[in-house]
């Protein structure tokens, strides 16, 4: 039995599953649809494209993730490769990340100078979905980031088909991905305030793409006729799907706004109503467990508890917080100013870069700085006005 937390866990999964894994012969949609079933495509794994599942009553959710993410990987190689064996594949996902991330390959490569790949990898899987102990950033990681991890099976596909990664592959589909679903968004009809706080969560969840802004993003600025690869087409149609469940009903204009998804992806139409009934089975039968959809509103919940949260840890740290902001001294020239009229937005720019500074200096505070953790900046903000001399507040509260 494989311990995903410990060394050696990938080699162990490949010998201890030698002949437990499945034969799609060359399938794409069958694998693709199978993938669905296991829950990868929506960020909560439940089981394995395997022929046996693993029991995995011990394991915790981000040990069953990478587990899961290792097989997805593994599946696309097998569905591209005629011979397959699991050292070349392992080779060959080290290889593709080296392009991806090289800058954390060459540290875990001064970690491990003499690790083998299947060490080096297990690193880089830990990287990908975010393991951490911050219950903040565990929900980032659960909410969001890994229901994105498909884009990573999607740039490795098309690294086995061409041998190579275009610079732009990665950054134009996690693009799309965000615009369709501010798109899906923006045509709710059961709108609440917290669907904006989902685009935000998305924005900052993804690696690769920086927004300086989508609220004018029109469906004319998404070019779906570029995608050639069903794998690529179904998990476009499906992130529509995710962004749009969140009510768990289709009204017209989103069904139709699905079919046109559906339509400009060159789709059959029983492609979309697969992709909504299998959504539909599967978040209603793991709806209790699955973190985004625990709630009557999860966003609602999320920042709910990340507000309790980071606001305990500005509590915890207020000494050092006071300290460090009136340290720097163009911080404290700009929140004097908000004193007195409003700040351009290069200055607020310069105000939210210095205060991630000084998040930086204080260990507790660097969740500020990881995916996602900049929408909680405003909880900082709000401090600000208790740290400092009572000239500062009014404005500053404003």
């Amino acid at each position: 039995m494989i311990n995903p937390s410990t060394n050696g866990w990938i080699d162990k999964f490949f010998a201890e599953n030698n002949d437990n894994f499945i034969d799609f012969q060359g399938d794409y949609l069958s694998f693709y649809e199978s993938c669905r079933k296991t829950g990868f495509i929506y960020g909560y794994v439940v089981n394995f494209q395997l022929k046996e599942n693993l029991n995995t009553t011990k394991w915790s959710y981000d040990e069953i993730t990478k587990v899961g993410f290792l097989n997805t990987l593994f599946s696309v190689y097998s569905l591209e490769k005629d011979k397959v064996n699991s050292k070349d594949f392992i080779e060959s996902v080290y290889e593709f990340y080296k392009i991806i991330q090289p800058e954390n390959l060459n540290f875990i490569k001064k970690m491990l100078p003499e690790g083998s790949h299947s060490s080096r990898l297990e690193k880089v899987i830990d990287d990908r979905i975010q393991t951490n102990q911050n219950s903040i950033s565990k929900n980032f990681s659960h909410i969001i980031t890994n229901a994105l991890l498909f884009i990573d099976v999607l740039a490795f596909h098309y690294y086995l088909k061409t041998n190579e990664l275009a610079s732009d592959y990665l950054k134009n589909i996690e693009s799309d991905c965000i615009k369709i679903v501010s798109l899906a968004l923006k045509i709710k009809q059961n709108k609440s305030k917290y669907d904006e706080l989902l685009v935000k969560l998305f924005e900052n969840s993804i690696r690769y793409t920086k927004f300086s802004t989508i609220d004018s993003i029109e469906f004319y600025d998404i070019k779906l006729l570029k995608y050639n690869e069903i794998l690529e087409k179904l998990y476009l149609l499906d992130i529509a799907q995710m962004a749009l469940w969140s009510d768990e009903k289709l009204e017209k204009e989103e069904t139709d706004f699905l079919r046109k998804i559906n339509t400009n992806l060159g789709l059959d139409a029983i492609i979309l109503e697969k992709s909504i009934s299998e959504i539909n089975f599967f978040i209603n039968q793991y709806k209790a467990e699955i973190p985004f959809f625990n709630y009557s509103n999860p966003i609602k919940h999320f920042y709910d508890q990340a507000n309790k949260n980071v606001t305990k840890l500005i509590i915890r740290n207020k000494d050092r917080l006071t300290k460090e902001i009136k340290e720097s001294g163009e911080l404290m020239q700009l929140l004097a100013k908000s004193t007195r009229k409003d700040l351009s937005k290069e200055e607020k720019k310069k105000v939210k870069k210095q205060l991630l500074d000084i998040c930086k200096t204080v260990p507790s505070l660097t969740i500020f700085l990881l995916p996602g953790g900049g929408l909680l900046l405003p909880i900082l903000i709000k401090f600000i006005p208790q740290l400092l001399p009572s000239a500062f507040n009014e404005n500053l509260e404003d």
